[in-house]
């Protein structure tokens, strides 16, 4: 399938340690482990046809400002949970930039235009004999 090529740069992508959410002891309330990435599309050096399809999108990742907002707590380590975040906003990236494959007319087959013409000639039959009763 076509897509438009890209490259991401980790220079436009932000990190924030914040605290996880959830049950995880003692810990829990020391470390800061989750990470809220933050990536701005307009401030991107994506191209513009690939910022456009990402603001089209309907995600509540990204924000009316055009800021993707991701959080990632499912790791106990801050670098695995920064890693599962850049991965699922490359995943968010790649399914914009997967273009849709073009639809190819055809024409409608013999046997769809006969069944076609047959239920409609029952509809009619079927139409005429409710009028026959009144």
């Amino acid at each position: 399938m076509p897509r438009i090529a890209y490259v991401l740069d980790a220079r436009e992508v932000r990190f924030e340690a914040v605290r996880a959410q959830g049950a995880g002891g003692q810990n829990v309330n020391k470390v800061a482990n989750a990470v809220v990435l933050r990536f701005d599309i307009e401030a991107s050096s994506l191209p513009d046809a690939l910022k456009a399809r990402l603001r089209a999108r309907s995600d509540q990742r990204i924000g009316a400002d055009g800021v993707v907002t991701i959080k990632a707590q499912e790791h106990r380590s801050l670098p695995r949970n920064r890693d599962a975040a850049l991965e699922r906003l490359r995943a968010l990236i790649d399914a914009a930039a997967q273009l849709p494959r073009r639809r190819i007319a055809t024409a409608p087959t013999r046997a769809s235009k006969e069944r076609r013409l047959q239920d409609k000639t029952r509809r009619g039959v079927l139409k005429s004999t409710r009028r026959a009763d009144e």
